[in-house]
């Protein structure tokens, strides 16, 4: 009966607020008061609704759907918010998956695979009357807790000094951050030539040769990157710098040039990593020295240079595929070198193409691949 008297009630208020001029706004009021009627189970009240207009604390009829629309609003608005966040949440969950992929390489180690080489490196660093960027070289090196052993070819020919063995000897002990101390040693050669940084060496523990000049700095950590990538892929060259061949043409014939890093940087691709700070697997060491043409050591003796280059072609000859580039910063502490000579890179060209001459073919496989560490990377 109550709920009646709410409707007629209504009804009338609706008649007189349209006859006044009002009628949209007085029939949505009574419509909500007759709502809030029949679910309270008490009659609509005017001295209620005329309390609540004079601010007595009586709150009005009329406004209870439209708080409830606000607060379904409001709620939707705050589930929104959440879903969002969620979204974004397991967006970035995703791409901090899936970003080591898509910028060239995400090495996950396996420690169901047994190698030799699993524990750890070889530094064979090649040095030439420059003692002071050896010291730093080798103080360096022995304080990567992945080396094994530091073996430094002389090519002088007078030995290294008693003064310099011990200091250097003191140096590796000192460095050192594991409890298993690296063997260091001479490998001395009393000729100077290029291709003694290449001679096999009999005790070798590990597979892994990590090549490296005395004036080349690799951090630590970036060197034992490369090592995880070396590790998956064992038979090939994995290094820093890397280096391409370009077909171009001179006086109508087919002729290759030897393009350094800005060749590299601007074409995207790279053939070769140079073996001033490479890793490759020890059995390349034989394979230069003993099964490589002869005619090769004889060009490489007397050019006093492109020794990196026949390393490269080796192991692109014997492999049929590409070397492996890792991204990562080497320091050169040295001023002068090889490279630093006039006329470097027309002799670097001939080089190339006396070298592909001698093989008979173009072993290089060029490619755009590179190796990044995903842990240290988020933009390439």
């Amino acid at each position: 009966m109550a709920a009646i008297m709410g409707l007629r009630d209504a009804a009338s208020v609706a008649a007189a607020a349209t006859s006044a001029g009002a009628g949209a706004i007085a029939a949505v009021s009574a419509s909500a008061a007759a709502l809030d009627a029949t679910i309270a189970g008490s009659p609509y009240s005017p001295a209620k609704e005329k309390a609540a207009s004079r601010g007595l604390g009586y709150p009005s009829r009329a406004s209870f759907p439209l708080l409830l629309l606000r607060s379904r609003k409001l709620a939707g608005y705050a589930k929104a918010r959440v879903l969002l966040v969620a979204c974004v949440l397991l967006a970035l969950f995703l791409v901090s998956r899936q970003v080591g992929p898509l910028m060239g390489w995400n090495y996950q180690p396996s420690s169901s695979v047994s190698s030799p080489s699993r524990g750890g490196y070889t530094i064979l660093l090649n040095t030439w009357k420059r003692n002071s960027l050896l010291k730093r070289s080798v103080a360096h090196y022995a304080s990567c807790l992945r080396v094994d052993a530091i073996h430094v070819v002389w090519s002088e020919s007078d030995p290294p000094s008693d003064s310099l063995k011990a200091y250097l000897s003191k140096i590796v002990f000192s460095q050192s951050q594991s409890s298993h101390k690296p063997n260091f040693r001479f490998e001395l050669n009393e000729e100077d030539d290029l291709n003694n940084r290449f001679k096999p060496i009999g005790d070798l523990k590990n597979d892994a040769i990590f090549s490296v000049d005395d004036d080349v700095i690799v951090p630590c950590p970036t060197l034992d990157f490369a090592f995880a990538v070396w590790q998956s892929s064992p038979d090939t060259m994995v290094g820093f710098v890397p280096r391409m061949h370009l077909l171009a043409e001179e006086n109508g014939m087919p002729y290759y040039r030897y393009g350094g890093w800005w060749s590299v940087w601007w074409m995207g691709t790279y053939s070769m990593v140079l073996s001033k700070a490479a890793f490759f697997h020890r059995k390349y060491l034989d394979l230069y020295t003993y099964k490589m043409p002869s005619s090769i050591h004889e060009y490489v003796t007397r050019e006093r240079n492109c020794e990196d280059i026949a390393m490269s072609l080796l192991v692109a000859n014997a492999t049929r595929a590409p070397p492996i580039w890792v991204k990562g910063k080497i320091y050169e502490i040295g001023g002068s070198g090889i490279s630093s000579l006039k006329g470097h890179n027309k002799r670097r060209n001939r080089c190339l193409n006396d070298f592909f001459s001698l093989y008979g073919a173009v072993p290089l496989v060029p490619t755009s691949m590179k190796a990044v560490d995903a842990r240290e990377e988020w933009f390439w």
